[in-house]
């Protein structure tokens, strides 16, 4: 039988030090890298397919569950999540039989989650992605993106998002960190953003509705949407409507 392939990932040195140790106590592990952040982890399973993780939950930028979300289920290999405090999460994965370590561990509670890992990859039996069904359920809207440019992977907290523009084939996402030119549609980042802070202002805009500093009247029922950065943008009839709703943090009728 081959050797257990393991990627460690944890964004303090001596987690992964005191993981890599227990494992090498195993003949059968094959321990293949370690990370120290998401975009390190997303980069070394979509590398080395590894047949288990231990993934600590809690990282800066883009935590062990956004990992889990950006890989296709064919890419997800197994999972041990390595956590400190995480409460919602706990209970997440207590609903969902899924794994834990919860620090500080011992070697025997390590053994016995290496040991369920073992048979879980046996068996064929996932539970990660019903884990990652629930917390979507809970956690509609992201708070976070990772986009993807000319090969480099940025994370890009919602909260700095100003504005989002359709260019082609193409979205640009203009934020506080930088502006971002990513292959992708306009709806297809809506979807991700909650309406109570995001709105089309018109087909190929989207803007984040604390930015907006002020709305001033056009001819023909068109605005113009000034943001806090001092650009503007069109209001155009069709989404003043909505845009403006919102924007007094109002529910239109028929929405959720």
């Amino acid at each position: 039988m081959a050797d257990l392939r393991v990627l460690i990932v944890d964004d303090e040195p001596l987690v992964r030090e005191g993981i890599r140790t227990l494992l090498q106590r195993d003949g059968d592990v094959d321990v293949v890298g370690e990370a120290r952040n998401g975009i390190e982890a997303l980069e070394q399973i979509r590398t080395l397919s590894p047949a288990l993780v231990f993934l600590d939950v809690q990282m800066p930028g883009l935590d062990g569950l956004a990992v889990l979300e950006e890989l296709s289920a064919d890419e997800r290999p197994a999972v041990v999540f390595v956590t400190a405090y995480d409460e919602y999460a706990l209970r997440a994965f207590d609903v969902n039989a899924v794994d834990y370590l919860l620090k500080p561990f011992d070697a025997e509670r390590f053994g016995t989650a290496l040991a369920r890992a073992r048979e879980r990859l046996r068996s064929g039996d996932d539970r990660v992605a019903a884990l990652l069904a629930s917390l979507q359920r809970e956690r509609r809207y992201a708070d976070r993106l990772l986009l993807k440019q000319d090969g480099a992977l940025s994370v890009v907290l919602v909260d700095d998002i100003d504005w989002i523009e359709a260019a082609d084939n193409y979205v640009k996402v203009h934020a506080r960190t930088g502006r971002y030119m990513v292959r992708d549609s306009l709806k297809a980042l809506e979807v991700k953003l909650d309406p109570a802070r995001f709105a089309r202002a018109h087909r190929s805009a989207i803007v984040n509705l604390t930015r907006v500093k002020s709305l001033t009247p056009l001819a023909a029922g068109e605005y113009v949407v000034t943001l806090a950065t001092g650009t503007r943008l069109t209001l155009s009839r069709g989404y003043r409507d909505s845009f403006r709703a919102r924007l007094a943090g109002e529910r239109m009728v028929g929405e959720a």
